[in-house]
């Protein structure tokens, strides 16, 4: 007899003729199904903080008091210390944490980037046994595009507009199954995107309907929110709604549940709370970095204040991820859930340069948060190999009792049950913005992790190639360029590197 699971079942029961008739009986059996199949399965809840650098986080050990709460939450969770994300941005990102692979395989390399449509049922929504209840929210709309693409496997994808004050959209209203091509032709022609506005009378149009749709909230919320209310573009929102609501869904959803919950802060522009203003006037001054390849010109005095404004917005993060976890421990989600706290990419103060669209890799933007509670974990953790964002995926595998996909490029994380990584394993993050999605990555940064050695790789931007070598150990802060100092290992470093990159340009490569 063929199986049919939950999810197909529910979408097919409203075509059933009889189902008013038939659904007191179908929906017990349905929830005795699910009762003895959760009965012993754990619940899996992702936050995403999107832009958060495990750089400025105090837990990492950063100079401020970023993060205590998430610090209080670490005490009873796995802590990862050498966790890198799968690119500087949230396409190639997310990407990676989605799909367990990297950039050059999955390739959302764009802004608005989509996986390839083979990554359509291979992801880790799809990859859910069947009877978990699949949810997903996001207020990042390049994550939209991404769960847009997944969203035949969500049994509730919450629209971004669900959580926030205004969102600015038109386009996705009218043309929802083509959203990422709506969107994009939305913010070309009317807000002029990435290039100027079609028309005159549809940018003026476009302003007049976002300002008297914001009028009234900004007014509202001022006091609350001096710096302005937390927005990207025309989308704003308050982080707490989105805390809310998801603990109303983690102590409501159907179990065993998967949900992933992407939020935007501390994303710029850094508009915290009231409390949170000023709060790091303490004079610090960050040591100003060399300047090399893929620097820009912001002057040093300028970075250091906004990243004190992004300090202070990651402290409000922080209290409301607080607000979020005592709640939950309150009503015992704790005790039979993996909290996953994570984000897709960091941000950067250096060098000239703030921000995260950049074509550099350097541990600002590369080196991310990851802590898992297990369910009832008591005790902490702390993890020191070095881990990527495409190992999330075969982790859930193992979390949920099935096998690793053999085109996972991630491995299972350490005390998770996964056999241990090889000392020597290679771990990568790629930058390929400008480069065409289907073709050979030509021009591209991509950075080479083997331990604490990194090696980065820029090519096709000029006619010779650069690189710059780091022992992380010794150098954290990545001030000491070593690739010139010690030849051999660059050498071989850059060889494998080298090789690396070949083979995953096989497939687009024309003879």
């Amino acid at each position: 007899m063929t199986k049919i699971n939950r999810r197909t079942f529910l979408k097919l029961l409203p075509t059933v003729p009889f189902y008013k008739v038939a659904w007191p009986a179908l929906q017990t059996a349905v929830q005795g199904q699910h009762l003895a199949q959760s009965s012993d399965q754990p619940n899996i809840l992702f936050l995403v903080f999107d832009t958060l650098s495990a750089q400025h986080m105090s837990l990492h050990g950063y100079n401020r008091e970023t993060t205590p709460n998430m610090a209080r939450f670490a005490e009873k969770s796995t802590v990862f210390h050498k966790h890198v994300a799968g690119g500087n941005f949230t396409s190639p990102g997310t990407g990676t944490l989605m799909t367990g692979t990297y950039p050059w395989t999955h390739r959302a390399i764009q802004l608005h980037g989509l996986v390839h449509d083979e990554f359509v049922p291979k992801n880790m929504f799809s990859l859910m046994p069947d009877n978990y209840h699949t949810v997903a929210y996001t207020h990042n709309l390049l994550v939209m595009s991404l769960l847009h693409q997944f969203r035949g496997e969500l049994d509730l994808f919450k629209h971004t507009r669900d959580l926030c004050l205004s969102d600015g959209q038109f386009a996705d209203r009218l043309f929802f199954e083509d959203y990422t091509t709506a969107f994009w032709a939305e913010t070309t022609a009317l807000q002029g995107g990435a290039t100027p506005p079609s028309g005159l009378f549809l940018s003026l149009l476009d302003r007049f309907v976002r300002f008297a749709d914001t009028r009234g909230f900004k007014n509202e919320l001022a006091q609350q929110y001096p710096r302005g209310v937390p927005n990207l573009h025309t989308l704003f929102f308050l982080l707490e709604d989105a805390i809310d609501w998801i603990e109303e869904q983690a102590v409501t959803m159907p179990q065993p549940f998967m949900g992933y919950f992407h939020l935007l802060p501390p994303h710029e522009p850094y508009t915290p709370h009231a409390d949170f203003i000023d709060i790091f006037t303490d004079g610090w001054q960050p040591t100003e970095k060399p300047k090399l390849f893929g620097a820009q010109q912001m002057p040093q005095a300028a970075l250091n204040r906004e990243r004190r404004l992004y300090d202070e917005f990651l402290a409000f993060t922080d209290k409301e991820f607080g607000r979020l976890l005592d709640n939950l421990e309150q009503q015992g989600v704790l005790d039979n859930t993996y909290i996953i706290l994570t984000s897709d990419h960091g941000e950067l103060f250096e060098r000239g340069i703030r921000g995260h669209v950049t074509l550099t890799l350097y541990e600002g933007l590369n080196h991310i948060p990851l802590i898992i509670h297990k369910p009832g974990q008591q005790s902490r953790e702390d993890v020191f190999q070095r881990t990527t964002a495409a190992d999330i995926l075969p982790t859930l595998m193992q979390i949920t009792g099935q096998p690793v996909p053999d085109w996972c490029e991630g491995a299972v994380l350490p005390t998770f049950g996964g056999a241990e990584a090889p000392e020597d394993r290679l771990v990568y993050a790629v930058e390929a913005k400008s480069n065409p999605k289907y073709a050979a990555l030509t021009e591209a940064t991509v950075a080479m992790y083997q331990e604490d050695l990194k090696l980065i790789r820029y090519f096709g931007y000029t006619d010779e190639d650069r690189y710059e070598l780091y022992n992380l150990n010794d150098d954290p802060e990545e001030l000491n360029n070593i690739y010139e100092s010690e030849p051999g290992l660059a050498s071989d470093l850059t060889t494998a590197l080298k090789d690396k990159i070949f083979a995953e340009n096989a497939p687009y490569r024309r003879e």
